[in-house]
């Protein structure tokens, strides 16, 4: 016998949808041609500065007429819009940039080609372009078939440049980016990068580095954020930036406020090279949190940018803080991203998948084939093209994180590789019977290319012949460290497992009993670098997977105990023993006791010329006085001896020598006026500069502008030099006759802070920009060096001296300031009410 239950409803549990990840931008930029840009800048900022080439110096009038120039020639040989012209240009000259504008200028599309490329790399990236003309060093034009191009100006729909990425084939493969897509990411730039206020904003007080090769990418971005804003743009020699550690001095010699780099590059500079750098954007690679939190200092907008060739430089972006993970952020306005799983629909928020691009970016390949593959449609979100980047991350709704890729592609110094290029460069090496590339990381977390072959049958392979014979083929960034090895290690596929291969490479251990007490140590800096021991002396560091960036690396550790090395030496000196040799005869030199140079005695002179009218201020302060006093006299005692003055004329001499804002106005116009077009830098003691804030300085004593009392007060004074003084700030500490600066929202400066920003250092007077934070509090009796940044929140112990940059909600105590303990007590949350 069955008994039949009665059903029991469970009311429905109520489940909160998944979004899926899928990224959509606001409204994209209006659609022009970067000519538009220009013209509009040339317009806007005639005579700003434009270009800074050193020995070429152009404002933005003289630009135009320059590029007018170049277009002339080119299109006197027929050239115009839908042809192609390739640049190949000596870098950091001005005339690099000129041929990129002239070419654009006669509504072609530039190739860029590195002049430093290997010649048959050169003639594969035009051949496949399929290049009207070259321009080369002079700016001279060189024909290489009949022009096909159209008459006018280019539309947005026209080709602005190709670029030319590595393949897997073992072919670069050619990117074309149009006018349209191009403009619209300078003008999503614009719109986010330094765009909080509108004294923020870039423009011709900027100068703009350009450090980049041409056939890279991000020097698109580069130019342009000089170029869209009318600021300069400021070309860095390739030696220079090669030296890694020897460019940061430069930014700081150069004025350089905006720098766009790669991680890599930017963490060999020392942190006081960026003070005068306001916005910092990082891209090609992946950045270290660490690396973030030291750069992410107040005053300066730090930026985490992220995009492939094919979708014009820059997809998404993150701003930096130093807190948190580091993302590469949210799309730029125009540009569509979606996270999506191996069918092809989209992931929930919080999962990975593949990044898919879409939007106005897109860029297309050369190869039909290949642009059909990679730009295939999105059905999913209905993206008539989207781009598959072969990345993976992770969709979060504060913006996406970078978890490594999906394929072989890599990168590696900001350039994407594709690992097959590399190995049908290998494969191809006489001799050789197998061969694959892998990227490894040394001890010093240097990345590293390294190309494993298998020689044919056993036979010894010339290691260095070969690195010569792939030289002639590949750019320099492309070539491998070569290892021999008896076999590669295989899947169940039959794939090469580069995971597998062998690293650290093997040394044989006996020979470096050969070396030299000095080579031996030196051998240790080389091994951290490269990853690999020298174990003999003729070992060459280029040879040995040596390049640039690790020059600039190996460079930074030997100068913890030679710092008088520089990049040059180790091209020069490339082989173990040679370099040994000059870090040993440096260790036999004796030290240099600086000289500094007397003051001039005309700085006495011009001394005392300044004090004659300031001290007639004080001289006009007793005539005041004495004025009322015969005033007031005369109205009971007949006084014939008294000159009678008007009460109008002692009335006024009271409110500008008596009255706190008539001695602000007074010290604050005449420090103006005598500060005019002074910047942070350094400058000789008893120069120009020095006498001028000397000056500035006394007259201030003098008229009593920094005794006027109350916050108040302060505040306003602080305003009147050209201080940046937000809300809510309290400061009873006087400002810096310079004005240079800067305090945040809520900031707290107590009293008898040295805020001077300026100090003398033997026959070098060294001027500086002080910025404090939002909720920042400095202690009483502290000191905030020139260059000085506190972050937000951060607190500064009395008695303190600050010299570079405090993290955010950090306690630093002691002079010099470090980081302490935080203090025990709490401050209120709120801040009392003030009263006027």
């Amino acid at each position: 016998m069955t008994t039949d239950l009665p059903l029991v409803e469970l009311p429905p549990v109520a489940t909160e949808p998944v979004a899926p990840a899928v990224f959509r931008s606001t409204s994209p930029p209006v659609r022009r041609t970067l000519l538009d840009i220009l013209d509009e800048t040339v317009d806007a900022h005639p005579g700003a500065l434009a270009l800074d080439g050193g020995a070429t110096v152009l404002t933005y009038r003289e630009l135009a007429v320059e590029v007018d120039a170049v277009r002339a020639s080119l299109a006197g040989h027929g050239i115009g819009p839908g042809d192609r012209v390739g640049v190949r240009v000596s870098s950091g000259t001005a005339e690099l940039y000129l041929a990129i504008l002239g070419v654009l200028a006669a509504g072609a599309a530039y190739v860029p080609v590195d002049a430093d490329d290997p010649e048959e790399r050169a003639e594969l990236v035009l051949a496949e372009a399929g290049v009207s003309a070259v321009v080369g060093d002079g700016l001279a034009v060189s024909l290489r078939r009949t022009p096909g191009g159209r008459s006018g100006r280019p539309g947005p729909a026209d080709d602005v440049w190709i670029i030319f990425t590595s393949g897997s084939t073992g072919t670069p493969k050619g990117v074309a980016v149009s006018h349209g897509a191009a403009a619209a990411f300078v003008d999503a730039e614009a719109r986010l990068f330094l765009a909080g206020e509108t004294d923020e904003a870039i423009g011709p007080h900027d100068r703009v580095l350009a450090g980049l090769s041409v056939a890279f990418d991000a020097s698109c971005e580069e130019m342009w954020l000089a170029w869209r804003h009318g600021a300069c743009l400021v070309p860095a020699a390739r030696s220079l930036v090669r030296s890694g550690a020897d460019l940061g001095p430069w930014l700081a010699e150069q004025r350089i406020s905006v720098v766009s780099t790669v991680p890599t590059l930017a963490a060999l500079w020392p942190v006081e090279a960026l003070d005068e750098v306001r916005l910092l954007i990082f891209g090609g690679e992946a950045c270290p949190p660490e690396l973030a939190e030291r750069l992410a200092v107040e005053g300066r907008e730090v930026w985490n940018t992220y995009g492939p060739t094919e979708a014009t430089v820059v997809a998404c972006a993150a701003r930096m803080t130093g807190d948190g993970p580091v993302r590469i952020g949210l799309p730029l306005a125009g540009w569509q991203l979606a996270v999506v799983d191996p069918s092809g629909e989209p992931v929930a928020m919080g999962e990975t998948g593949e990044l898919v691009i879409g939007g106005v970016g897109l860029a297309r390949y050369l190869d039909a084939h290949k642009d059909a593959e990679k730009f295939a449609p999105l059905p999913a979100l209905g993206w008539q093209r989207a781009y598959r980047s072969g990345d993976i991350v992770r969709a979060e709704p504060q913006g996406l994180s970078f978890v490594g890729r999906g394929d072989e592609q890599v990168k590696l110094g900001g350039r994407r590789i594709e690992l097959g290029e590399i190995d049908a460069a290998l494969q191809a090496l006489p001799g050789v019977a197998g061969a694959a590339a892998a990227v490894q990381r040394t001890a010093a977390g240097n990345q590293l290319l390294v190309g494993y072959v298998v020689p044919r049958d056993g036979a010894d392979l010339d290691v260095a012949a070969a690195t010569r014979w792939i030289r002639e083929r590949l750019p320099a960034a492309l070539v491998p460290l070569l290892a021999v090895v008896d076999a590669l290690p295989t899947r169940t596929s039959g794939k090469v497992d580069r995971a597998a291969l062998p690293w650290p490479l093997a040394t044989v251990a006996d020979a470096a009993a050969e070396l030299t007490a000095t080579e031996e140590w030196l051998a240790g800096g080389w091994e951290e670098t490269l990853g690999v021991r020298p174990t003999e002396a003729d070992a060459d560091f280029f040879h040995h997977g040596g390049g640039s960036l690790s020059a600039a690396q190996l460079v930074a550790w030997i100068r913890r105990r030679h710092p008088q090395v520089s990049v040059a030496d180790i091209y020069r000196h490339p082989k173990l023993s040679q370099l040994a040799g000059v870090l040993a005869a440096l260790g036999d030199t004796t030290a240099v006791r600086r000289e500094v140079r007397p003051t001039p005695r005309w700085s006495g002179l011009v001394q005392l010329a300044l004090m004659l009218p300031m001290l007639a201020l004080v001289g006009l302060r007793w005539l005041t006085v004495l004025a009322a006093l015969g005033n007031i006299a005369a109205v009971g005692v007949p006084a014939p001896w008294a000159p009678a003055v008007s009460w109008w004329w002692v009335a006024l001499g009271g409110v500008l020598l008596f009255s706190p804002p008539g001695r602000i106005g007074l010290a604050a116009g005449g420090a103006r006026l005598l500060l005019r077009g002074v910047r942070p830098g350094s400058y000789p003691r008893g120069g120009g500069v020095h006498l001028r804030l000397w000056a500035a300085e006394r007259l201030a004593e003098l008229t009593g502008a920094t005794s006027v009392a109350g916050a108040s007060w302060m505040i306003t004074y602080a305003r009147a030099l050209g201080a940046e003084i937000g809300p809510d700030v309290d400061l009873h500490s006087a400002p810096p006759v310079t004005g240079l600066l800067r305090l945040g929202r809520g900031a707290a400066i107590e009293p008898e802070v040295d805020l001077a920003g300026h100090w003398v250092d033997g026959d070098v007077v060294h001027i500086g920009k002080v910025r404090v934070g939002a909720g920042a509090r400095v202690g009483s009796r502290s000191t905030l060096m020139p260059g000085a940044r506190v972050g937000k929140g951060a607190r500064i112990a009395a008695g303190s001296t600050v010299a570079g940059a405090v993290p955010a909600h950090q306690r630093w105590a002691g002079s010099p300031a470090a980081p302490a303990a935080r203090d025990t007590a709490a401050w209120p949350a709120r801040r009392p009410p003030r009263s006027a």
